[in-house]
């Protein structure tokens, strides 16, 4: 995990499927890719799932399938950072090399399907549906199989995933995000960092460029060709993630929870809000509740 971009998965070259468990306080925090497919399902934590244009949270139950080399970060909630906290993240991840199993495997008639999940570079979905109640159990039985079992348990979970593309909701725009560079992904990485450690106080363009060591204009060019969003736009859509959650989670009142996530004021709120989730955040709250 030396490097931030280039992360890889600790695996034997031969290795077509990896089972990993994630437990602990909170999920790997840095911006990373790697060339092998991934099944995430979260079993518990929650938090923002971040992956180029995309911004958007994550919460127990939710299954995120990406391709290869596609850049993300599943960023816990602040508050499973602090050091007496008792909260715990935990999930369950498969990653799938097919450069393990050769060039030729794909030839094959009956594996035909799967040449569309191995060329989903850059590209992420989010799991919906009966595909995701499918997988969900298949991942549960994964951790107890073994051998050739192990192995026709994760061609079954491809084969869902394959017939189901109804339930694949496709989350960013992939010829944005596959394969960034060690340096552009590192900066990337420090950008991301900064502004999900400060998004609930007062960001300057000026301070987000200097974090960066960039000039304002090479900066906007750099963020908005990395995120199709605009410097704004995004940090926008970071604080009304927070909100979400403080809408749902809590008993704050609405102009509250605004100054609490970032905004100066509660109209600005109201409008940004409105602009992203498509409705107010009363009517947010009420039809939650």
């Amino acid at each position: 995990m030396s490097k931030v971009i280039s992360f890889q998965i600790p695996k034997s070259q031969k290795e077509f499927i990896r089972f990993q468990q994630d437990r602990g306080n909170h999920f790997y925090d840095k911006l990373h890719q790697h060339p092998q497919l991934q099944l995430t399902l979260i079993l518990e934590g929650k938090g923002q799932f971040l992956s180029g244009d995309y911004v958007g949270r994550f919460e127990p139950g939710d299954i995120f399938f990406l391709g290869e080399n596609v850049p993300h970060v599943f960023r816990s909630d602040p508050e499973y950072f602090e050091a007496d906290s008792n909260l715990k993240s935990a999930g369950n991840t498969l990653f799938f090399d097919f450069q393990a199993l050769g060039d030729s495997i794909l030839e094959v008639e009956d594996l035909q399907g799967l040449r569309s999940l191995s060329q989903t570079k850059g590209a992420c979905f989010q799991v919906l549906g009966a595909c995701r109640d499918k997988l969900t159990g298949l991942i549960e039985e994964f951790e107890s199989c073994n051998g050739l079992f192990r192995f026709q348990k994760g061609w079954e979970m491809l084969a869902v995933l394959e017939q189901a593309k109804d339930d694949l909701s496709p989350l960013n725009h992939a010829e944005l995000n596959w394969g960034l560079s060690e340096k552009d992904g590192s900066r990337m990485d420090i950008i991301l960092r900064f502004l999900l450690e400060n998004k609930n106080r007062t960001i300057r363009l000026e301070e987000a460029a200097s974090v960066a060591s960039m000039s304002k204009e090479a900066f906007c060019r750099f963020f908005k060709l990395r995120t199709r969003k605009t410097f704004t736009q995004y940090l926008n859509q970071l604080r009304v993630n927070e909100a979400l959650k403080l809408l749902e989670e809590t008993e704050l009142g609405i102009a509250e929870i605004a100054f609490q996530v970032g905004f100066e004021n509660l109209s600005y709120f109201n409008r940004a809000f409105r602009k992203i989730q498509g409705e107010t955040p009363s009517y947010f709250r009420r039809k939650r509740n």
